[in-house]
C-alpha cells in the first residue's frame, strides 16, 4: 500500500512527495525549503538510512515504521511561537495512532476509490525524529473536535488508563516534551528543525518517527512498536496523521490559540501530577510533575513547594525519577 494524504488534508492544500528510500526525511523536506517550496508538504518513505533525533542522537529506523516529516509555513508566525508545533504534531500524533488503533483496519473511506493526491513519487533516498532546534511554548477549555486519551506507565497503577476502561488504544500518552508512550514504553518521535533562508524567510520542519512494525535494538529504555497488537501499517496511520494534523493546526492558528493545545496536550499527557526527574545538562531536578506552562516548558512542583521550570532535559518517572 502506498502513501496518500487525507481529502482534509488535500482540501487544505498539502502536497506529498512519497519515496521508497531517503536518508532522512527531515533532511529531504529542507532541501525542498531551500529550493524554494513553502509547504505545506509532506514527505514520507518507506525505508530511512540516516534519521536522527533529538541533540543530533542516531534516529533507528527498522523498514516498515512510519518516517515522514511536514515542511510547514510559518508566514505570520511569531518567532516566540514557532515551537509551540511540536505540541501541535504531538497531539496530532497521538490522536492518529489511537484512531487506527481503535478501528483496527484502514480508515473508514473505500480505499479503493480513485485517488487524486497531488503526490511525487521518488525511487532515492527523511524522517521520523525527536525537539525544536530553538525553544519551545498557555490555559483554555478542551476543544470539541479532539477528544481526549488515556493510558501511562509504572508511574502509578491510578493513572493507567486501563484500569476500568476497554478502549483498546488507551494506553497512548504523550511524553514531554515530543514522544508517545505505548503503556509506558516508548513508540514514537517528534523532532523540529528550523533553517533561516536567504531573503529571511524560515523552514521549519517536523519530523515523525512512529514504530510501527518494530522496535530498534539495543536501546537504553524501554520500547514499543504497534504491531502484532494493532493490525496497522505505516500508510494507514500516515493518512490518519495528516487529517489530524490539519484539525489540530486549525486549533493552533498561527500560534494564536496555543492555550487550547496546550490543554488538549495535557489531556493526553503522561504523568501529570506524579514523581518526576529531569536531567538538564547543569542539574538534575525532582519533584512533581505538576502542569506545562504558557510557553510550553515543563513545571516541576518541588518538595519544599517552589516551582521550577525546564526548557529541555532528559525526563524520567516513576521509579525511574527517583533513580535519576
Amino acid at each position: 500500500m502506498s502513501f496518500r494524504l487525507s481529502p482534509a488534508a488535500r482540501a487544505e492544500g498539502h502536497r506529498l512527495h512519497s519515496h521508497d528510500r531517503l536518508g532522512s526525511t527531515n533532511t529531504e523536506a529542507l532541501a525542498r525549503a531551500r529550493d524554494g517550496e513553502t509547504g505545506p508538504l509532506w514527505v514520507a518513505t518507506r525505508l530511512q538510512e540516516a534519521g536522527r533525533g533529538r541533540r543530533g542522537n542516531v534516529w533507528e529506523s527498522p523498514e516498515g515504521n512510519l518516517f515522514a516529516s511536514l515542511l510547514w509555513p510559518v508566514q505570520g508566525v511569531a518567532p516566540e511561537m514557532v515551537a509551540t508545533l511540536g505540541f501541535v504534531a504531538g497531539v496530532a500524533l497521538v490522536d492518529a495512532i489511537r484512531n487506527v488503533c481503535r478501528l483496527q483496519a484502514p480508515s473508514p473511506r473505500t480505499r479503493g476509490e480513485g485517488r487524486d493526491d497531488p503526490v511525487v513519487v521518488a525511487a532515492s533516498g527523511s524522517e521520523g525524529e525527536g525537539a525544536f532546534r530553538g525553544e519551545p511554548l498557555p490555559d483554555a477549555p478542551p476543544h470539541p473536535r479532539l477528544s481526549p486519551c488515556f493510558g501511562d506507565d509504572e508511574v502509578a497503577e491510578a493513572l493507567s488508563p486501563r484500569a476500568g476502561r476497554g478502549d483498546a488504544a488507551a494506553g497512548f500518552r504523550l511524553k514531554w516534551p515530543n514522544d508517545v508512550l505505548m503503556d509506558g514504553a516508548k513508540l514514537a518521535g517528534i523532532l523540529l528543525e528550523a533553517e533561516q533562508l536567504p531573503g529571511g524567510r524560515r523552514a521549519v520542519v517536523i519530523g515523525f518517527g512512529v514504530n510501527v512494525a518494530a522496535t530498534p535494538e539495543d536501546l537504553p529504555y524501554p520500547a514499543a512498536a504497534l504491531r502484532p497488537a494493532h493490525a496497522v501499517d505505516a500508510p494507514i496511520l500516515f493518512e490518519s496523521l495528516t487529517e489530524r494534523f490539519v484539525e489540530a493546526a486549525r486549533i493552533w492558528n498561527k500560534g494564536r490559540g496555543f492555550q487550547d493545545i496546550r490543554q488538549l496536550w495535557l489531556e493526553r499527557a503522561a504523568g501529570v501530577g506524579a514523581p518526576v526527574s529531569v536531567r538538564t545538562a547543569e542539574t538534575v531536578l525532582s519533584g512533581t510533575f505538576d502542569t506545562i506552562d504558557e510557553g510550553g516548558r515543563l513545571v516541576i512542583l518541588a518538595p519544599d513547594g517552589t516551582r521550577r521550570t525546564v526548557t529541555a532535559g532528559e525526563v524520567h518517572f516513576g521509579r525511574a525519577a527517583t533513580a535519576a
